[in-house]
């Protein structure tokens, strides 16, 4: 029985009411449809009154919920659709009372709610990982006649190739194109970047053909895509059909964007190919695109790579001064470049500049400057470093002491190295043949060879 307590606050059709005492009588389905059907004109107090109906332990029904959606769509209300659909997908059907499916049947009167329904309840079950539930969702708007919506398709297709679920999502595309969809720029998009991952380049090829064939044009998205997947393969022969494509597309009338450039600049940098990554970065900024840290930093590792590590400095310090946003990874490769050159002061001044612009200085940074000053000797500066991490909290790792156990020994002080084994040990490490080999090599060569 609906509490009047709650039901009361409604100003719902008088029959409601038993006349003597002003008490709610126990209210069926058809009266609440009834009711629903009686405030399509206001959606709010419809909302109200569905919430107060179940918070007065009122048990609602396929035909109520169904009653209350048609509220819902008619108002165009998405999100409390979506919060409504969202709860039926959380509930067990033993709770609910009713199969989903019968949800469908009732709310098929109206093509229109229907349609708008199936495809909101399909992006919820996506959205949670009930892929076999989504699928049907999908087909039970084939099974009535309906085409579903392309965006709803790519949001599906994506979610399963995201999740690993490629051969799925193809068997699925098949089936959609035999329905009537019509796939768009991101569909084709989504469909070559799994042929991408999956190496199956020659399919990716007739993808990115029949889009063109079809009269969809491949825009940014796509283009980037499949030039990225290309890229990914390592292969010169790829790389080569990669710029292809670039060029083809921009006949084609369509403005490659950083993306695109990225994926080939990052590619001709992994092949050690600086010369053709410089000139696409230079085509690009003459294109009036604006470079980034992660295309930068691309080049300025290819450099250091191939021993051009003054030359990645200087880069370095000029973008710097251009204004351009530098992420830890570019300061991390410049630190390195400066420890390799010996500039250490160079070195710690651009983590101080880190620090001030609160990146964090993580232990491989630390170790990597405690590593340049053992190469020159300068121990002491070594371990002014090693307790300074240790007082910003940072955690020397085994790394960091055996290049510091290493740094001791060469130099002949095999106690301070034998000293760093009680530091390891107290903060829960265990010393490894590294260790063990470089405080071996210090005894022998302080002449100590029966300790050693």
């Amino acid at each position: 029985m609906a509490s009047s307590q709650h039901l009361a606050l409604f100003p719902i059709p008088q029959y409601y009411q038993d006349c003597a005492d002003g008490r709610f009588i126990d209210l069926n389905a058809s009266r609440v449809v009834e009711s629903f059907y009686d405030l399509k004109n206001d959606p709010n107090l419809a909302c109200s009154f569905f919430t107060q109906l179940k918070e007065s332990g009122f048990q609602h029904n396929v035909d109520t919920y169904a009653a209350f959606i048609r509220v819902l769509c008619r108002w165009r209300l998405d999100r409390k659709l979506q919060s409504l659909l969202s709860e039926i997908v959380g509930s067990k059907e033993s709770d609910l009372g009713f199969d989903i499916t019968a949800l469908f049947d009732v709310l098929s009167v109206n093509s229109g709610v229907l349609i708008w329904v199936l495809d909101m309840l399909f992006e919820e079950y996506v959205s949670v990982g009930m892929f076999d539930e989504a699928i049907d969702a999908l087909f039970q708007l084939k099974r009535r006649g309906f085409v579903p919506r392309t965006m709803s398709c790519n949001f599906l297709m994506n979610s399963l190739i995201e999740h690993g679920k490629v051969d799925m999502a193809f068997a699925i595309y098949g089936h959609l194109k035999v329905a009537g969809l019509n796939p768009n720029d991101y569909t084709y998009g989504i469909l070559l970047k799994a042929l991408c991952r999956k190496g199956n380049f020659e399919e990716a090829r007739d993808v990115f053909r029949e889009m063109v064939e079809v009269g969809v044009n491949p825009n940014a998205f796509t283009c980037s895509t499949y030039i990225e997947g290309l890229c990914s393969h390592k292969s010169e022969m790829k790389l080569k059909e990669a710029v292809e494509v670039l060029f083809d597309v921009v006949n084609e009338g369509v403005a490659p964007d950083v993306y695109i450039y990225g994926a080939l600049i990052y590619a001709y940098c992994k092949a050690r190919n600086l010369l053709q990554a410089l000139a696409l970065h230079k085509d690009m900024l003459s294109n009036g695109i604006k470079t980034n840290c992660v295309i930068v930093s691309s080049i300025l590792q290819c450099m250091c790579e191939m021993g051009m590590v003054s030359e990645a400095v200087d880069q370095f310090k000029e973008l710097r001064d251009s204004g351009i946003f530098l992420d830890e990874v570019l300061y991390n490769i410049v630190v390195d470049a400066l420890c390799k050159l010996g500039k250490l002061e160079e070195a710690v001044e651009l983590l101080n500049e880190m620090e001030g612009r609160r990146m964090s200085l993580d232990v491989v940074k630390y170790t990597t400057l405690i590593d340049g000053y053992c190469l020159q000797g300068k121990l002491v500066d070594a371990k002014n470093i090693f307790q300074k991490m240790k007082e910003k909290g940072v955690e020397p790792d085994i790394i960091t002491y055996n290049v510091l156990v290493g740094g001791f020994s060469r130099n002949g002080l095999t106690e301070e190295a034998l000293e760093l084994l009680d530091c390891m040990e107290t903060q829960g490490l265990k010393p490894n043949s590294t260790t063990h080999n470089r405080i071996i090599e210090g005894l022998c060569m302080s002449g100590k060879v029966k300790e050693a």
